[in-house]
């Protein structure tokens, strides 16, 4: 025993680093294996939100369903639901979206959810906890293990194309702070959190208009309330300017990204980004979660859609 120990020890010889090792009769460079160990281990899977497939569009609403067996057609490795999107909450509702994806081999990787906390009316804010908290309840009956949440904003500007063209900057509301409005969204969110952990679903706030249209805003947010229950969903497509330094502002604290494209033109604006540089900026903060296309322009799904995942792919290989 001791001679076969003694053998296969001088199999292995080392020297300094940079060296070449014979490890059983193969070579082995350290220098190389080091840089081998930088690589991600795994790329992210790539998914699609049903969004996709509608874009508030009054004549192509698809079914949650129906969404699920396009992304498998697709190819796409998993789903991200639009809640509004949805038309049945009952239980066996919940139960059939999460068989039928089960049963195309996807995953139900996220639900993207509405609300809005920034309210001087506490009312409003509860009612909208509330909300949250039921929303987290059908993540967790669909076995989806984060949710988009938002911020809310002002309304001093009424209708959501306006707010577009004023590039998603709305004024204050009289006689209130910004600072106001943060602790309103803090102190709501914060009570979403119990729920939250108790269903073991993440609540992803997105930057997605009011106090959320920048980087700094959410992290303001994030970083205040200090739970691994809330995190950040980073949709590349809602910064409107500085958009790189602000998906590195963001990266570290992301849970999910979501993905634009705009084939066809967008339907609000369109933005040019370049994925591969996206890639790059979460590799460096070893994202490994889900990429989930949302496609926003104005081509048709069937061309567009396939167009987009093949892009992804390629950017995130």
């Amino acid at each position: 025993m001791s001679e076969r120990k003694l053998t296969r020890r001088n199999l292995i010889t080392s020297s300094a680093a940079g060296t070449l090792a014979v490890v059983g009769g193969a070579s082995f460079d350290p220098a190389q294996a080091a840089e081998q160990k930088k690589q991600p281990s795994r790329t992210p899977r790539i998914a699609t939100s049903t969004y996709s497939y509608w874009r508030y569009r009054p004549d192509t609403k698809l079914s949650i369903v129906d969404c699920i067996d396009l992304a498998a057609e697709a190819g796409f490795d998993g789903v991200e639901v639009l809640h509004v999107q949805m038309t049945d909450e009952s239980n066996s509702a919940l139960q059939e979206i999460k068989q039928r994806a089960f049963r195309n081999g996807l995953d139900l990787c996220g639900f993207s959810t509405h609300q809005s906390f920034v309210s001087p009316d506490p009312e409003k804010r509860k009612a909208n906890v509330e909300k949250t908290k039921h929303q987290i309840e059908l993540a967790y009956a669909m076995g989806i293990p984060t949710i988009r949440v938002n911020t809310g904003r002002w309304g001093t500007i009424g209708s959501f194309d306006d707010l577009m063209a004023n590039k998603g900057i709305e004024p204050i509301l009289d006689g209130y702070t910004e600072d106001e409005g943060f602790q309103w969204v803090i102190d709501s969110l914060e009570q979403c959190l119990k729920k939250a952990e108790e269903c073991g679903v993440v609540l992803g706030l997105e930057n997605h208009w009011g106090l959320g249209r920048t980087a700094e805003g959410v992290v303001r947010i994030i970083d205040a309330i200090q739970s691994p229950w809330l995190r950040a969903t980073l949709d590349t497509g809602n910064f409107l300017e500085r958009q790189y330094e602000q998906y590195e502002i963001l990266a570290p604290y992301a849970v999910f990204v979501q993905a634009k494209t705009y084939y066809g033109g967008g339907t609000w604006y369109t933005i040019d980004i370049d994925y591969d540089r996206v890639a790059e900026i979460l590799r460096s903060v070893d994202y490994h979660g889900y990429i989930s296309l949302e496609f926003e322009g104005q081509e048709g799904h069937e061309s567009a859609i396939p167009k987009s995942l093949d892009m992804l792919r390629k950017s995130f290989s």
